[in-house]
């Protein structure tokens, strides 16, 4: 197994369908120094037929294990990998074929001890995913937080699209979390420990989104707790751009307030709102090239910092004593 340069892990909780489309794509990459372990978290529906099938296409291997979260299972596979870069990937991503490439090619110049790359939504995804895909990787909601070219602060490589050098794993011991932001507290040890990250802007990967509002919703209010719970192990990670989702959560009722308060302030802060919203909305049309999408991208975007803001609100009032 020398030649196995890229180990991936995926961990998997009741996706079957999801798999599949991530296992075709890994069976299209053009290297094939790679072997993939599915770790299945302990599903109901499982995916080891899935596994099954792409065995003659992929260096794979499958694995099931109790229920613990994503981070455990990531660990799992960390300890049974061979190569010497493990990547995760979440299962609803779908991978271009040159992303091992582009890794290389990276690696030969940055020399980084750990990266990550964008998400992208995929010209064949939903309207709704493509909408949220732009949202939850947009400037103008995240701060570029997610990657891409223009963000605030240094890179944190993110679980759906990681990768770390075997020395990263051996001297870190892979997640701590189990789940809600076991990437972003295993990155800022990263940086702690003095290892390099970087974005590796041609390792980007398809990442699909739930299909509707409410998963949607459900996703990123879990996000907002995170969060709070990083920043309970290390106070200076939170930073302003993580307070903007509970500004913009806090001011929506304020303004419905100030309808009945004072009409010139209200007019002033609708105006201020629909500005905000154009601008995602225009942004939106000039990344997708598609009307729908950027329609879409406007309720995508409220519905994305409200369930963070008010996930960061529950958990930071569990801060206090009641």
């Amino acid at each position: 197994m020398t030649d196995i340069k890229y180990s991936v892990i995926i961990p998997v909780y009741n996706r079957p369908d999801e798999v599949s489309e991530l296992l075709e794509s890994l069976s299209r990459q053009t290297r094939t120094d790679f072997e993939v372990i599915i770790v299945e978290d302990g599903s109901s529906v499982r995916c080891d037929h899935v596994a099954e099938k792409y065995k003659p296409y992929v260096r794979l291997t499958y694995y099931f294990k109790k229920n613990e979260g994503p981070g455990p299972a990531r660990n799992f596979g960390y300890a049974l990998a061979s190569g010497k870069y493990l990547v995760c990937f979440d299962s609803d991503c779908v991978i271009p074929p040159k992303y091992f490439d582009a890794v290389d090619q990276a690696l030969q110049v940055q020399h980084l001890d750990a990266w990550g790359g964008a998400d992208r939504a995929h010209e064949n995804f939903t309207w709704l995913q493509r909408a949220t895909g732009y949202t939850m990787s947009s400037f103008f909601t995240t701060g570029g937080i997610r990657g891409g070219r223009k963000r605030i602060g240094w890179f944190q490589p993110r679980s759906f699209n990681m990768g770390i050098s075997r020395e990263v794993y051996q001297k870190l011991g892979g997640f701590r979390f189990s789940r809600y932001a076991e990437d972003i507290e295993f990155s800022i040890r990263m940086k702690q420990a003095g290892f390099r990250t970087g974005l590796v802007e041609q390792a980007f990967v398809y990442h699909k989104r739930r299909t509707n509002f409410i998963q949607f919703f459900r996703q990123v209010f879990n996000f907002g707790r995170g969060r709070v719970l990083v920043g309970r192990e290390y106070p200076g990670e939170i930073k302003l751009t993580h307070w903007f989702p509970l500004a913009f959560t806090g001011a929506l009722p304020m303004l419905l307030l100030l309808f009945f308060i004072s009409p010139t302030l209200f007019v002033t802060g609708a105006i201020l709102l629909g500005l905000y919203l154009a601008l995602i909305f225009v942004d939106a049309l000039i990344v997708n090239r598609h009307l729908v999408v950027a329609l879409l991208a406007v309720p995508s975007a409220i519905v994305q910092l409200t369930g963070y803001g008010l996930g960061f609100l529950k958990e930071k009032l569990k801060s206090y004593p009641s």
